[in-house]
């Protein structure tokens, strides 16, 4: 069969099927394949393995690219559906058939449970018998009028079949537990772990990074991969991402698609500093940059362990990702979180987002407080009762005339207030904490002053007329 020329340069691939939405769980498996591809400077493939016609859906691929999009996680080449590439996959099962290497099955599916039935009964490993596999002075049985056979692949017979995984170190399978596996439908379509092979031939991949629940199909692969006159690629199988409930996190166990993180007010770099975490470490660090991650990526420390899923931990990442990024950079962000809301924002945007920003732990909890900025204000009564007495009110109706003629930043505003707290024999809280409910709804904010600077006058001396 005609292949690519064995790449020096590393590539990768994820290949994820289009059959459910993308969770954090599944993409994490797309995020260390790519980083290994930029760390080492290689090529990173995206390839949709959309076989499953009836559980495939444009929905899910959509997902699949936008989440990637969102997360930063580029691909090289691709998307490479594998609906399109059949006439490649049955060009390669036609040569396997031409040297012998695949043989026709008519073992019916009813022969077939009978089978396993038999095998189960007697505390045997239920598998293929070879009935149907042609040997040396081996008489097979007639062939079934109107039977269309499956293609089975001849895998080796006695030894094992190894490799040395990068996380799970030396695995090792006898051949004699793997039957001989169908490669093609009776309609001629070919099945999954035969397609795999073809494409990471074609497309000359030099590592397989993916979750552990393929490790089983791994020697069937490595023994395709043999006999069509090619090296396997090395592999790392990832451990599970468990939920918080220490289940496999999936679409059943409540996993929502990566997207919805966006919409929740997560950042794709805290997003890709938490999902690096789970399964792979470079010493104590915690909370690093994209650009630290792809410095510091190798195989040779990801995690043998399941990780579990910590929105709690999460919600810790996303807020230290943004206390280090500046209000113009969030200001974006909590625009689109505003406009979910029907809040328009203005040049303030920026400036807001920096003052705020600390008290945050996500883009909507920013915006919830960006938006006591433009839109209305409604003090819960308790709290009105609580710090706005009557012992204050003259303080803030001082205070409000005051603020009517000043330069309207934060430095004349300070200085109003230190002349109303000396005028009237008052602490900075006893003033402080009612204007800050009166004109934002709570009593704990940042400094009054840049609070005051960054609401319109307007709008400051009309709720401070409400005392």
């Amino acid at each position: 069969m005609t292949t690519t020329t064995t790449s020096t340069k590393t590539r990768t691939r994820f290949a994820p099927s289009p059959t459910g939405f993308i969770h954090l769980g599944n993409i994490r498996s797309a995020l260390y394949p790519w980083a290994f591809a930029r760390s080492t400077g290689g090529d990173f493939i995206l390839r949709i393995e959309d076989t499953d016609v009836e559980r495939s859906t444009q929905v899910a691929v959509d997902v699949i690219i936008e989440g990637m999009s969102w997360l930063g996680l580029n691909h090289d080449e691709g998307p490479f559906y594998q609906m399109q590439r059949m006439d490649r996959y049955k060009e390669v099962l036609a040569e396997m058939q031409a040297k012998g290497l695949v043989y026709p099955c008519y073992m019916s599916m009813a022969e077939l449970d009978a089978l396993r039935e038999k095998q189960m009964a007697a505390k045997e490993k239920p598998r293929y018998d070879g009935t149907w596999r042609p040997e040396a002075g081996k008489t097979l049985p007639a062939i079934p009028e109107g039977v269309k056979p499956v293609l089975r692949f001849k895998n080796p017979q006695g030894g094992v079949v190894a490799w040395d995984d990068k996380v799970k170190g030396r695995v090792e399978f006898s051949n004699d537990e793997l039957d001989d596996l169908v490669i093609a439908r009776p309609d001629g379509t070919p099945t999954y772990n035969f397609c795999v092979v073809v494409d990471d031939i074609d497309m000359d991949i030099t590592h397989v990074i993916r979750g552990d629940d393929h490790v089983n199909n791994t020697p069937r692969q490595i023994n395709i991969f043999r006999a069509l006159g090619q090296e396997p690629p090395v592999y790392a199988h990832l451990p599970t991402v468990l939920n918080e409930q220490g289940e496999k996190m999936s679409k059943r166990n409540g996993a929502k698609p990566v997207t919805q993180y966006a919409v929740e007010g997560y950042l794709p770099d805290a997003m890709v500093n938490y999902l690096a975490r789970l399964g792979w470490s470079h010493g104590d660090d915690e909370i690093f940059s994209r650009e630290q991650f792809l410095q510091w990526f190798n195989l040779d420390h990801l995690g043998r362990s399941a990780a579990q899923f910590d929105e709690a931990k999460l919600r810790w990442v996303n807020a230290q990702h943004m206390k280090a990024i500046g209000g113009e950079a969030l200001a974006p962000l909590v625009a689109e979180q505003l406009t979910r809301r029907g809040v328009a924002s203005d040049a303030r945007l920026a400036r807001l987002c920096d003052l705020l920003k600390d008290r945050c732990d996500t883009t909507v909890a920013l915006a919830d407080w960006v938006s006591r900025f433009y839109g209305d204000v409604h003090p819960e009564p308790e709290m009105l009762v609580q710090h706005v007495t009557d012992a204050v009110k003259p303080a803030l109706q001082l205070l409000a005339t005051k603020l009517g003629d000043c330069v309207w930043d934060k430095a004349s505003i300070s200085a109003v207030i230190k002349e109303v707290l000396a005028e009237c024999g008052l602490k900075m809280p006893q003033l402080a904490m009612p204007v800050r409910v009166l004109v934002l709804g709570t009593p704990q904010t940042p400094s009054l002053d840049a609070v005051l600077e960054l609401l319109e006058r307007e709008k400051v001396i009309a709720r401070l007329a409400k005392s």
